[in-house]
């Protein structure tokens, strides 16, 4: 019980249990929901809280912090190209399996006479507003939204964020850090100490991660019932395949071609994997995934701060490539409309262009109706798999996270600057202790900082030894 992964498992085992009985216990009297209902929504609702609290410090620091970092790695504009470049290819590839699996199993199909109802999107995405929504409204990308209660007259409001707009702050933030060099040192560590800070306090959420699953699972039983979750079966098992190839079948075929062991790659990345499967946000795991892709997977501290935290933005092979895929066909199939050769195109260009659009938080609900508004398919067709968007969120965010690391992987070995004894090394001590970056980061150096300062056209000339400063195996 003291395993991370078996708290997790053990949690999801519960939370559908405690859902069961929620749901078979009903609403009270007043037609309120029961007190084990109640109880299971707001767990799940306030881990969720606690993890979208943190995401604009994190974002802030880490993409300011990852772009600064650059200034440490020789041709830093060669390997940020090569990451943009394999992105995209991991996505085309994607996308491909998802457009696949959806024209020969057509899911849609076998939903069409179901009791499903269309509804509108909570939120809609669409080219216009992607693009009217990079140029920031203040700094941090805050914005109110509000209405009045027609029955009492009551002003409701509430705050949120434009994930894409503190993206877009943060980034020009670094480079104007990064251009006047030297005067920007005081802010520059600032802001390299704020975000070890933010991470610190992320660890805490994280180690609550299986109370967080317990109450998510629980609640999405109870909110939409065995029947609608039974119905769309087919779609999460087409769905979940597609997932499975990518993640079983694609990446090992990656990481093998390029020399590397599928092995130590799956038992490197798999901490990360696990997490983003039970937070369902990128963002949220972005610190887990930056460690295991330096400690476990021997990239760069220079180069996997830069490439993590813009994959954890825009590197969604799940949210963005095989889920709009799958589900644009579904929709499509359901209400009974045949798609072009270019309508497929165009689902395989909006999933490599539009992934920032699902910015990394939990759901890819913007990026769906981004597909589907560049379709112009129903966009009321979202609503019929608000369903089962929870069960498939995990699947689709753990894709994600383990892409996240793959490429910085890939494009370190490609250029020559991959710690492959560090990489081969036996998987030792806990993915969340974060004492030896503390020691690290006192003493300057580390395995890490010192091959980012190598060379690209060399690879890091550390000897494998120290098993125990190197932290997390």
């Amino acid at each position: 019980m003291t395993s991370f992964g078996w708290q997790i498992l053990a949690a999801l085992v519960l939370g559908l249990a405690l859902g069961a009985l929620a749901l078979n216990l009903g609403p009270d009297a007043e037609g309120n929901p029961n007190g084990l209902h109640a109880t299971l929504k707001v767990i799940g609702s306030s881990y969720v809280t606690l993890l979208r609290a943190a995401v604009v410090p994190l974002i802030f620091t880490a993409i300011v912090s990852s772009i600064v970092g650059l200034r440490k790695v020789t041709n830093a504009a060669r390997l940020a190209g090569q990451t943009l470049l394999w992105f995209a290819i991991t996505a085309l590839i994607a996308v491909a399996i998802g457009i696949t699996l959806g024209v020969t199993l057509r899911p849609g199909e076998t939903a069409s006479g179901s009791d499903l109802e269309p509804s509108d999107p909570y939120t809609v995405g669409t080219w216009w507003n992607f693009l009217t929504g990079l140029v920031p409204q203040n700094f941090l990308g805050l914005g109110l939204s509000g209405g009045v209660n027609p029955e009492t007259g009551a002003l409701a409001a509430s705050a949120s964020f434009n994930v894409l707009q503190v993206i877009v702050v943060s980034a020009a933030v670094g480079i104007a850090a990064l251009k006047i060099g030297k005067k920007a040192e005081p802010f520059i560590q600032l802001t390299e100490s704020a975000l070890t800070i933010i991470q610190k306090v992320l660890w805490w959420i994280i180690r609550i991660a299986p109370i967080g699953t317990l109450g998510l699972i629980g609640n999405a039983i109870v909110e939409y019932g065995w029947d609608k979750m039974g119905t769309l079966t087919l779609f999460v098992a087409v769905l979940y395949l597609g997932l499975a190839i990518v993640l079983f079948v694609v990446y090992p075929v990656l990481v093998k071609a390029h020399g590397l062991s599928i092995r130590q790659y799956f038992s490197g990345v798999w901490p990360a994997v696990q997490l983003g499967f039970v937070s369902r946000s990128s963002i949220g795991t972005l610190p887990l995934t930056q460690r295991v892709t330096e400690r476990n997977l021997g990239v760069p501290r220079g180069y996997a701060s830069f490439a993590v935290p813009l994959g954890a933005t825009t590197k969604m092979d799940g949210c963005a490539a095989i889920y709009p895929a799958v589900s644009a066909i579904f929709i499509a199939q359901f209400f009974g409309i045949e798609l072009s050769l270019v309508q497929y195109l165009l689902i395989a260009l909006v999933s490599v262009l539009g992934s920032a659009a699902t910015a990394g938080t939990t759901g890819a609900t913007v990026m769906l109706t981004l597909t589907l508004s560049t379709l112009g398919l129903p966009l009321e067709g979202v609503g019929l798999l608000l369903a089962v968007d929870p069960i498939v969120d995990m699947g689709r965010t753990a894709v994600n996270v383990a892409g996240q690391a793959l490429v910085p992987t890939i494009v370190a070995k490609r250029e020559g600057i991959l710690d492959e004894s560090l990489y081969n090394a036996p998987r030792q001590g806990l993915a969340f202790d974060n004492t030896d970056t503390d020691s690290e980061l006192e003493a300057g150096t580390g395995a890490a900082a010192e091959s980012a300062a190598e060379p690209v056209a060399e690879p890091a000339a550390e000897p494998a030894a120290e098993p125990a400063a190197r932290g997390t195996r």
